[in-house]
């Protein structure tokens, strides 16, 4: 007995592989492409893109669904707006993104990959710079939201015990 696929399962094929061709793709994958193919790591922004814009000029904004923590090797907090110029192998005059190191959280003010080879990218956080391995910024992190609403909420996510008098 030979089974073969009758035109129903055939069809069913069929449109489901259309409707995936057809659907866009979502903000974060189409966003992981356009870094990757400017020589970036796909991973340098959460999973919780809604949307981005790049201009003719390579000024590149991203808009998130609010802003939230993510861990690369230290804490990163992304606004829920995060601006830069995208050239090849870098974001620079980056707003939007501050990082932890040693208890003080800082701008990240680019990230640039000179040589994709060498396995490395460079964290500019103004008064110094970092390398780190590429390998950590291959996949879009988890971020976790910070709820702001209410109470005044300091770069590290903590409550700062006192509401704005309106």
């Amino acid at each position: 007995m030979t089974l073969t696929p009758t035109l129903t399962q055939k069809s069913i094929f069929i449109l489901l592989l259309t409707l995936s061709l057809l659907l866009p793709p979502t903000a974060t994958s189409s966003l992981k492409n356009l870094l990757e193919s400017r020589g970036l790591p796909g991973g340098l922004f959460p999973e919780n893109v809604k949307s981005y814009n790049l201009d003719q000029n390579g000024r590149l904004e991203v808009y998130l669904e609010g802003p939230c923590m993510a861990k690369f090797d230290t804490r990163v907090l992304f606004d829920s707006v995060v601006r830069a110029n995208l050239s090849y192998g870098g974001l620079v005059g980056l707003e939007g993104l501050t990082q932890e190191e040693l208890f003080l959280w800082l701008p990240v003010k680019g990230i640039i990959v000179n040589d994709p080879s060498s396995g490395l990218i460079l964290i500019d956080i103004g008064l110094a710079r970092k390398q780190l391995s590429l390998s950590l910024f291959e996949d879009p992190p988890v971020c976790k939201h910070i709820q702001v609403e209410g109470d005044l909420v300091d770069k590290a996510g903590r409550k700062l015990g006192f509401q704005v008098q309106r």
